[in-house]
C-alpha cells in the first residue's frame, strides 16, 4: 500500500508523474536510452530542458521583463548567490526575519557584506507565530534589496499580501509556495525556489530576475556563482541535474493540466480549510499556535500537551499509513505539509484520523 506523506521535503510527487516516469525510465521517447543516460548537450535532452524552462514561465505568466534561471544547491546556495551578485560593498541589505530559514538566508547575506533586520517576530522562546505587522516593519530607503521568506515552513505562517518595499527591490525565497497560487511576478526584482517541495525532486532550484535589475549585479565573481553567465548558458553552464529537470517538466504538464497556478490554489486552500477546520473543532485536543491571519496553505503546525503525547499521535498515524508530520526541532509538535501533489482525499483520510483519535484518546 502507498503511504501518504506529508514531508516537508522531499514532498510526494503526483502519482501519475511517477508512473510516467517509470514507463519511460529504460527507454526515453523511443531513444533507446534512459533519461539518466542522456548527453545533456544532445538534442533529446535539450528539448526536455527547453519545455520545462518555457512551461515554468508560461505558469507564472512571466513577462519579458524577467528571466528564469536553474541552478543546482537548492535555496540554501540561493541565500549566499543573492547577497554575492547584488549586495556591493558598502551597501546594506534589509531582511525580514520571521522563521528559521529567514534568519539563516540572514546570517549568510552578513557572511557576504552588511545586513540589517527590516523585522523579527522571534517570541522569547525563539518561536514564529506570526507574520509583523506594517508598522513593525522598517525598510532602510538606502539598501540593497529587502528580502522576504514567503511562506515558514517551520512555524506555519505565510504572506497573504506583500509588505511595502518603500522603493527598494523585493526579494523573496518562494521554495515552499511557489506555483501554490497565483504570482504577480512585476513585484519582484528576484525570486528563487528549491524544487523538491511544489516542483518536483530535491536536487535544482530556480531563479526569476528581473533583466535591468540583473544588468546592476557585480561582475567579477566566479562564473558558477553569477546568474548572468547561467543566464546566458540557458542553465546549461555545466552539467545540469538532467533527471531532475526531467521531472521538473513532468510536474508542471500536471500542473498545468490541473488548472496551473489558480487551479493549485483552489485546490489547495479546500486542504488548508478542512485541516485548520478540524483544529479548530478540536481545538481542546489539539493546539494550532499561529495567528489565523498569517496561518500558512502549506505548512500546518499543531501540537498535543507534551511531547509524549505527540509521540503517540506520530505512531498511531503511522500504522494507518500517514507519515512524515514530525515537526522540526525548532518547532516541536506536528507540521502537516499539503504541498500540490497532496490530494483533498489524502487531507480528509488525516482529518478523520483526528476525529477518531481524539474522540479515542481525549
Amino acid at each position: 500500500m502507498r503511504k501518504i506523506s506529508f514531508n516537508a521535503g522531499p514532498a510526494m510527487l503526483p502519482l501519475p508523474v511517477l508512473e510516467q516516469a517509470r514507463r519511460e525510465l529504460l527507454d526515453f521517447n523511443g531513444t533507446g536510452l534512459s533519461i539518466l543516460e542522456h548527453s545533456h548537450r544532445g538534442k533529446d535532452y535539450d528539448r526536455v530542458h527547453e519545455e520545462a524552462l518555457a512551461l515554468f514561465a508560461e505558469l507564472l505568466s512571466l513577462p519579458k521583463t524577467h528571466a528564469v534561471v536553474m541552478v543546482q544547491g537548492g535555496a540554501s546556495l540561493q541565500f549566499a548567490m543573492l547577497p554575492m551578485n547584488f549586495l556591493r560593498p558598502g551597501a546594506s541589505a534589509d531582511y525580514l526575519v520571521t522563521g528559521h530559514w529567514a534568519r539563516l538566508a540572514y546570517e549568510e547575506a552578513g557572511r557576504v557584506g552588511k545586513a540589517r533586520k527590516a523585522c523579527d517576530t522571534a517570541r522569547a522562546d525563539g518561536k514564529h507565530v506570526r507574520l509583523p505587522r506594517p508598522e513593525e516593519i522598517s525598510v532602510d530607503p538606502k539598501a540593497a534589496y529587502l528580502h522576504l521568506t514567503s511562506n515558514n515552513t517551520i512555524f506555519g505562517t505565510q504572506w497573504h499580501a506583500w509588505p511595502d518595499p518603500k522603493g527598494v527591490p523585493l526579494v523573496a525565497d518562494m521554495c515552499s509556495d511557489i506555483l501554490s497560487r497565483p504570482l504577480d511576478v512585476t513585484k519582484f526584482s528576484l525570486l528563487y525556489a528549491g524544487t523538491q517541495k511544489n516542483l518536483g525532486p530535491a536536487g535544482l532550484a530556480l531563479a526569476v530576475v528581473d533583466r535591468d535589475w540583473l544588468k546592476t549585479a557585480r561582475t567579477g565573481l566566479p562564473d558558477i556563482l553569477s546568474y548572468q553567465v547561467h543566464l546566458d548558458a540557458r542553465s546549461i553552464y555545466h552539467t545540469p541535474p538532467t533527471f531532475a529537470v526531467y521531472l521538473l517538466g513532468l510536474q508542471l504538464k500536471w500542473i498545468k493540466a490541473n488548472g496551473g497556478a489558480s487551479g493549485m490554489e483552489k485546490r489547495n486552500k479546500a486542504k488548508a480549510e478542512l485541516l485548520y477546520g478540524t483544529l479548530d473543532r478540536l481545538k481542546d485536543f489539539y493546539t494550532s499556535p499561529v495567528e489565523k491571519a498569517s496561518r500558512s496553505l502549506m505548512n500546518v503546525v499543531f501540537h498535543r500537551e507534551t511531547p509524549e503525547l505527540d509521540e503517540a499521535f506520530l505512531r498511531a498515524a503511522a500504522k494507518e499509513g500517514l507519515v512524515g508530520m514530525k515537526g522540526h526541532r525548532a518547532s516541536g509538535g506536528m507540521r502537516v505539509s499539503l504541498y500540490n501533489a497532496i490530494s483533498l482525499d489524502d487531507v480528509k483520510a488525516l482529518t478523520d484520523f483526528m476525529a477518531d483519535f481524539a474522540k479515542r484518546k481525549g
